[in-house]
Order: C-alpha cells, then structure tokens, then sequence
C-alpha cells in the first residue's frame, strides 16, 4: 500500500484518501495533525460487529468502553485501553461511522516514544477532501475493499511527498 498524491495505491487500484490536516511530516509529534512519513506495517484490525460483518479472519471487535490513550504522560500511551480511564484518549465506539472499521498501524507503537505522536489509523473518512488528525482515511466501501485483501504485516508506504 503506497499513499500517492492521487489516492492509496493498492493492489493495482487507486483509492481516493485523506490525509492528516497537517500534511505528510517526517518529523511527527501529538497533536499536529500530520500523516507520518515511513513504512508502517499493518498490525490490527478492528471493527463494529454491531455494524458490519467481520471483514478479515484476524479482525477484532470493538467493544463499549474501548478507548486509545493519547496522553504521553500516561504510561498506556499509545494503547488501546479499557473505559473507566481517566487520561487523555479517544473514544474507538463512536456514534458516527469513522471507526466502524480500523485499520491499525505500527506507528511509535508498540514501544511508544513520548510526544511522537500516537495512533496511526487507515479509517472511513467524513467526506471526500476533509482532512483527518494525521490518520489516513479512504471511503467507506474501498475501506472494506483494502481490509478483505490486506494481510496482518501488510505495509503502508507514505513517502515524504505524499
């Protein structure tokens, strides 16, 4: 999987995407909103089993209560952890449909450098063009489509170009 300045390049296919509001950064750090620039290995992927079917054999459900520590002061950071949690995180169970389907990536994971930034996901985006908060995001049907072909250690490929 290559991020290309027309889209993810895929299996042959190109799948239109967003990117982080920040850009593509080589120097990435919490909060700037920038898409990492590397080769980051797929490492998981989750899913609503409320709203979907499950879309890989390796995939998880998402459970109520399931959050992603985002604060780098915490030791969790950069983990999913369980509700009640009182740091800095974000909710995986969303009302809205951006994490019915997650793709996760390695980014400063598993062993989570403190300010570097946190939680690289490929997931539905809001709306073609909007940018995301440095995740990559794709249409919800091509998000199904990249998921039901990916394997577990497939590579994401973000060029400093973008």
């Amino acid at each position: 999987m290559v991020l290309t300045p027309r889209g993810l390049r895929f299996q042959g296919r190109i799948y239109p995407c967003t990117i982080g509001k920040g850009g593509v950064s080589a120097r990435k750090v919490e909060g700037d909103g920038a898409t990492p620039v590397g080769i980051h290995r797929i490492v998981g992927m989750l899913y609503r089993p409320d709203r979907m079917a499950r879309p890989a054999d390796w995939a998880l459900p998402l459970r109520p209560g399931d959050l992603w520590s985002d604060d780098p002061d915490d030791p969790d950071y950069n983990m999913m952890v369980r509700a009640p949690y009182t740091a800095s995180h974000e909710r995986l169970r969303r009302a809205d449909p951006l994490y019915d389907l997650i793709l996760l990536t390695d980014w400063n994971w598993p062993y989570a450098v403190k300010g570097r930034g946190s939680a690289i996901f490929i997931h539905q985006y809001r709306r073609p063009g909007y940018p995301t908060e440095g995740c990559i995001g794709l249409a919800r049907d091509h998000l199904r489509q990249v998921a039901a072909r990916i394997r577990f250690s497939t590579r994401l490929v973000v060029p400093e170009t973008g």
